[in-house]
């Protein structure tokens, strides 16, 4: 077992030298704010859509994906991939252009052009908190590995509080690990690491299939017979319940996961992150000029299906696998039922890599947050309001310790989730990850929209009530008040029968809808009107 332990051991550390110092040579020479946000804007195309796909597929992904699989045992989470192509088409011709033209470093300097400096100030806020929250949240999933890790190893599955240590200090590794070649740099640093890490990620989830697959004995024919064959709703459901009839069955629909009518919600949640997030915006940005920053985006949203199909396909051979080869050790919890295959039943070496693979969609994602919150900070507050006399040494000086502060901030996010995950172990990875930002960025959104899609209409003060009117009609019809409510074992608020609790596909959308139809009410003052085409 030891000498085992040590072949893993040393693929992993192999991985942290090459990352760390592929990071450290690529981000050399960062002379100022520009090189460290936008790379000088000469990054190739397929270098921003590696990175890209690495910035998407979380560790929460890499568990998520196959937990849905195998609890749902079925492909209709792929119906979301498919609104995130028409998404991104539309972000690449609504909102790349006017980033380019405004010259921007964080994508909410165009809403100080456009309208203001509060809507600027608004949204910024709103991105840095709802960003924190959210990268924070899925980052403790990484951890879920070394717990199993310590279960295979002592022979005794850990209590909560060991669980708990556990998590704290791999959230600690992954995130001082990252901070490292993040805070010295920059998006460059970040771009091309994450080229390394979805190779790897992708990589080690397509080994991982294939042995799956090939550990199932009696192969398709199996995996048929446990299953059942294959049918169109396998795919595509429609949500509505055929008991129920006229507003009670559309009702339905709304509060199912994912239908094909969610398509259209995947379509906002895309434009939301992909148009309205620094997170995702700023590598496209670092893209030689517009056509190069819309190819790497559009193909982004291709890679989608054939990497949610992969991660689901686990999910769903795990199900029949453990049907086969019944394991009493295995976790009633299905986001950890992957990180259980990988850890007892894949070969020496091939373990490491899959660990590897773990930790690459960890860092991936974490290093591309920690860069567009630091150019945020740096970009709308630092250089505005704390330091606005400041020199390029300065601002570079200044956006490196906020990759530090932020970087401790996400620990402290991420050891609150893990807490919470070990108390409420049935709780799913993907609901949570998408539902921290579905609150948000619906008022995000519809603000830009109304910038993007108007030339008249919108100002500061008609934005700040659009968004505050648009987080609180998703948190109702979320069912927010009603979760309050349960917790402090009150009846403040109670949830009419007849208006549905939606499901998190469609929160952006109609957050969106209620914003921008909101902020149209206002007109925008004529020192705000954007020039002529």
């Amino acid at each position: 077992m030891n000498a085992r332990l040590i072949i893993d051991c040393g693929v992993l550390l192999l991985y942290f030298i090459l990352i760390i110092s592929i990071g450290l040579y690529m981000g050399r020479k960062e002379e100022n704010l520009k090189d460290f946000a936008l790379g000088g804007r000469r990054i190739p195309w397929w270098a921003v859509l590696a990175s890209l796909v690495a910035a998407e597929t979380s560790a929460g992904t890499f568990f998520g994906t196959p937990g849905e699989g195998f609890s749902h045992r079925d492909y209709t989470y792929l119906q979301l991939a498919f609104g995130t192509i028409v998404g991104r088409i539309l972000v690449s011709y609504i909102f790349i252009k006017p980033y380019y033209d405004y010259k921007v470093f964080s994508i909410y300097e165009y809403l100080t052009t456009r309208f203001g400096v509060a809507s600027k100030n608004a949204a910024s806020a709103v991105f840095m908190i709802t960003r924190l929250l959210a990268s924070g949240a899925r980052l403790y999933v990484a951890a879920i590995a070394l717990a199993l890790a310590y279960e295979m190893i002592s022979g005794t599955r850990p209590n909560q509080t060991q669980t708990l240590w556990i998590y704290l200090g791999a959230t600690i590794a992954i995130v001082i690990l990252t901070a490292i070649y993040t805070t010295f740099g920059g998006i460059k640093a970040v771009i091309w690491t994450d080229l390394i890490q979805a190779t790897i990620m992708i990589g080690s989830a397509l080994i991982a299939l294939g042995l799956l697959y090939f550990a199932i004995p009696g192969g398709w024919h199996e995996i048929v017979q446990r299953h059942g064959a294959f049918q169109v709703s396998d795919l595509i459901t429609t949500g509505l319940d055929p008991a129920k009839h006229g507003w009670d069955k559309v009702k339905s629909m709304f509060e199912t996961e994912y239908t094909i009518f969610a398509v259209i919600g995947a379509v906002f949640i895309t434009m939301g992150t992909h148009g309205t997030d620094q997170d995702m915006v700023q590598r496209m940005l670092t893209a030689p000029d517009i056509r190069r920053s819309r190819l790497s985006l559009i193909c982004s949203g291709l890679a989608d299906i054939p990497l949610a199909f992969t991660f689901l396909s686990i999910g769903l051979l795990l199900w029949v696998y453990y049907q086969a080869h019944p394991d009493p050790t295995l976790s009633k919890t299905p986001n950890e039922t992957f990180c259980h295959f990988i850890l007892y039943q894949m070969p020496v070496g091939l373990r490491g890599l899959l660990l590897a693979g773990i930790f690459a969609t960890a860092m991936g994602s974490l290093s591309t947050a920690l860069n567009a919150l630091a150019t945020s900070f740096t970009r709308d507050w630092y250089e505005p309001y704390i330091n606005p006399a400041s020199t390029s040494e300065q601002s570079l000086r200044a956006v490196r310790w906020a990759t530090v502060w932020f970087s401790v901030l996400m620990i402290v996010v991420a050891s609150t989730t893990s807490y919470l995950v070990i108390v409420h172990p049935n709780v799913r990875i993907i609901p949570i990850v998408l539902s921290v930002f579905g609150y948000t960025y619906g008022s995000l959104l519809g603000v830009f929209f109304a910038g993007m899609l108007t030339r008249t209409r919108g100002n500061d003060r008609g934005n700040i009530i659009a968004m505050i009117v648009g987080f609180a009609v998703v948190a109702i019809l979320s069912g927010l008040p009603n979760g309050v409510a349960s917790i402090f074992s009150t009846q403040l608020y109670k949830q009419p029968g007849w208006l549905p609790v939606l499901a998190f596909p469609w929160w952006i959308c109609f957050g969106t809808i209620v914003t921008f139809f909101v902020a149209i009410l206002f007109r925008t003052g004529r020192e705000h009107h954007p020039p002529e085409a």
